[in-house]
């Protein structure tokens, strides 16, 4: 273990923060391998997605979608509630997003899910088996990676905060996809942090060794007839530069964060309901926010379990309340920091849950209809997308692609998802979507 000392002594930090070899898209590659080069393009402007995986698929009737006319094996146990928005609705287990309806968007009409239990369409927009054989299409994080770069050289531009999963698929923070391992997800996962330190190497050391390295990638690259070396040099860098700064050290530690603002966003504890899938970790969004301030451009996460097969009306009450408290929480902070505008966020699952109730209290898989939540991002918000039919069984109007939603998410990024390719490895260029934007919201 390293720690890292400038010219005037140890680089300061709050506590004892570590910095070295980081998860890397579940592959044992090192932090060199996380960052791009410099960025191929830029806006100048930095947009941001917030990606709030919702595993194991919410149910759209007791969140956005409450079916107060449907018949008691249907209905379930929650009332509507008003909103700030006249005429729009939502379960009651949501007051706080409630009243900040006016910065958000519901869609009640996703269609077209696999039915699979994975992040892979929440992160992609497109089934798994999709191009499969290359590796399959890349998540928008791997996209922004590829196509913008960084922000700032020492910070990432997809960073990944899923916990670990029993249900390994809920993890997923994002696939690289055929873009390749160097555009995945920087995942600083408890065990990723504890190796990441210098420790008793001075700066113009580790500089020495960034040159040794580079020789010697120089040199690996003249005898290998491969493509595997391209690029190395670069990631490298971008490496060190992460090693010698602590901006995105400091974006993770909440340690230094208002107190009022830590008790707004709770912890989400007790962890209920969690069995083979992540915890209702309410910092994760105020880290979230941390990091898009610092400079990345697309953040991953997944909160909560939410395959209700028994319990249905339990777990919502639990992971809801969890939830409503630190997405109001995300939303309000970015309005008072004036990022609502740049930073889009949405939560949603890979399918809904069945209209009827079953016998243990529960609901189970939906994939014909779910929901979606959007916020931010410049959009036209405060407005309800789609419906469903009497039951919740269907999408009666304006049904939405998870597509769609991926192009809206491209677009506010500053990616236009019609014109951009981005080269598959066979050096195709390969289209991000095959939908357009959400044409109601941008």
């Amino acid at each position: 273990m390293l720690t890292v000392f400038g010219d005037s002594g140890r680089v300061p930090r709050r506590g004892f923060l570590q910095i070295g070899a980081l998860g890397f898209g579940g592959s044992a590659l090192t932090l060199a391998d996380v960052h791009r080069a410099e960025a191929q393009s830029s806006s100048g402007s930095h947009k941001s997605v917030i990606n709030i995986f919702l595993g194991g698929g919410p149910p759209h009737q007791d969140m956005w979608d409450v079916k107060t006319d449907a018949p008691s094996g249907i209905r379930g146990e929650f009332s509507p509630i008003s909103t700030s928005v006249p005429g729009i609705e939502i379960c009651e287990v949501f007051p706080k997003i409630a009243q900040k309806m006016e910065h958000c968007s519901v869609i009640r009409s996703v269609v077209g899910s696999a039915g699979r239990h994975d992040a892979w369409q929440c992160q992609t927009g497109w089934p798994e088996r999709d191009m499969a054989f290359l590796g399959g299409r890349p998540s928008v994080g791997a996209v922004a990676a590829n196509v913008l770069g960084p922000v700032d050289k020492a910070v990432p531009v997809f960073v990944g905060l899923a916990r670990k999963t029993q249900h390994v698929p809920w993890s997923d923070p994002g696939s690289c996809g055929f873009l390749g391992p160097a555009y995945g997800a920087f995942t600083p996962d408890g065990p990723g942090m504890a190796n990441m330190t210098l420790n008793g190497v001075t700066a113009d050391r580790l500089d020495d060794r960034r040159k040794l390295l580079a020789g010697f990638d120089l040199l690996r690259r003249d005898i290998d007839a491969s493509r595997l070396m391209e690029g190395m040099d670069a990631f490298t860098q971008q490496a060190f530069n992460v090693l010698t700064s602590s901006r995105l050290l400091q974006a993770l530690d909440l340690s230094d964060e208002d107190p009022a603002v830590l008790a707004r966003y709770g912890d989400g504890k007790p962890f209920q309901y969690q069995y083979d899938g992540a915890p209702t970790d309410n910092r994760q969004l105020l880290v979230a926010r941390r990091l898009v301030e610092a400079g990345v451009r697309c953040v991953t996460l997944t909160f909560g379990r939410w395959d209700s097969h028994g319990a249905n009306f339990d777990l919502v009450r639990d992971h809801g309340a969890k939830l409503d408290q630190c997405l109001s929480a995300l939303i309000e902070d970015l309005e008072q920091r004036g990022l609502l505008d740049d930073v889009t966020v949405v939560a949603w699952g890979e399918f809904g849950r069945s209209p009827k109730i079953n016998d243990k209290a529960g609901r189970d898989h939906w994939p014909k209809v779910s929901c979606a939540l959007l916020a931010g991002g410049g959009m036209r918000n405060g407005q309800v997308i789609g419906t469903t039919n009497r039951l919740g069984e269907v999408a009666e109007s304006r049904p939405v692609k998870f597509q769609e939603i991926m192009a809206t998410l491209y677009s506010n990024l500053g990616v236009n998802p019609n014109s951009q390719r981005v080269n598959d490895p066979a050096g195709r260029p390969q289209r991000l979507v095959e939908a357009g934007v959400i044409s109601e919201l941008v």
